[in-house]
């Protein structure tokens, strides 16, 4: 199986992890949308959704640029339908954007605190909801539909909570969606699964996180060659899983993962929250 011709959207899609889920999709012919807030170059960031597109048509796909702010419901709306319209339907969403503050409880001001549950939370629960009506559609169509979030395992520990736990919040608050929402539409025949990395991922985002070094870190592509093996998977057989990307590579035998490294040969690897 491969993803030619798998209709994709696609949050913050515009750079990192996202815009590197979608040049994999875009190897083998997928048509993706790309969902993101930017659409003028940003002063700090690389990338837009039309420098995004570039990529994505250049890989071998089919790019549709749209600029969407997921905090907004009507805003979601009008790009799942736009996104329908121009590909004929919706096989693939992938929850990807996400805001990060990791500041402890009495440095974390009310803004910070409402934009990550707005991004993370709200809008991963939103565009779900706007796309399982065409999801379900795709599965009565045999076309194998998954929803795949960027988020963790979910676990109680109180140390994954106590030095930013309004992020904390907000990112388990992305699985809780995974959760529920897998077991609510497993006779839909939906893949409902959460992907996260073992190690620390060089984004531009990290880059602007103090005290980060980026040459103990993994390039975005082990996410997207893990979603990729995902998102082939048989919808009604692979659901309500909460997947790391390590893992996903070495159960079809990839173990050797020194390509994905940002420095080649490095093996104290900065570890990602929330996995032990």
């Amino acid at each position: 199986m491969s993803l030619k011709d798998k209709r994709i959207f696609i949050t913050g899609g515009s750079r990192g992890i996202g815009l590197a889920i979608a040049l994999r999709a875009a190897a083998d012919g997928a048509k993706v949308a790309i969902a993101a807030k930017t659409a003028d170059p940003h002063p700090k960031l690389p990338g837009t959704i039309f420098t995004a597109a570039e990529e994505i048509n250049s890989a071998g796909g089919t790019a549709l640029p749209i600029q969407c702010d997921i905090r907004d419901e009507e805003q979601i709306a009008q790009a799942i339908d736009k996104t329908v319209s121009e590909f004929g339907g919706l096989d693939i969403l992938i929850n990807n954007a996400s805001a990060i503050n990791l500041t402890p409880t009495l440095a974390t001001p009310a803004k910070r605190f409402d934009l990550m549950f707005d991004v993370n939370v709200r809008g991963t629960f939103l565009t779900s909801q706007a796309a399982i009506p065409h999801l379900k559609d795709s599965a009565k169509a045999g076309r194998n539909p998954h929803i795949l979030t960027l988020s963790p395992p979910l676990s109680m520990k109180a140390k994954w909570f106590k030095n930013h736990v309004a992020y904390t919040m907000a990112k388990y608050g992305m699985s809780m969606c995974v959760l529920g929402m897998s077991e609510e539409f497993r006779r839909d025949g939906i893949a409902i699964n959460a992907l996260w990395p073992r190690t620390a991922i060089d984004t531009a985002a990290l880059q602007m996180i103090p005290g980060i070094d980026t040459a103990a870190c993994r390039k975005p592509e082990i996410l997207a060659d893990a979603a990729y093996e995902i998102l082939k998977r048989p919808s009604a057989e692979c659901t309500g899983n909460f997947f790391v990307d390590d893992e996903v590579l070495a159960s079809i035998g990839i173990t050797d993962l020194d390509k994905y490294a940002v420095v080649p040969g490095t093996k104290d690897f900065l570890l990602d929250f929330f996995l032990d």
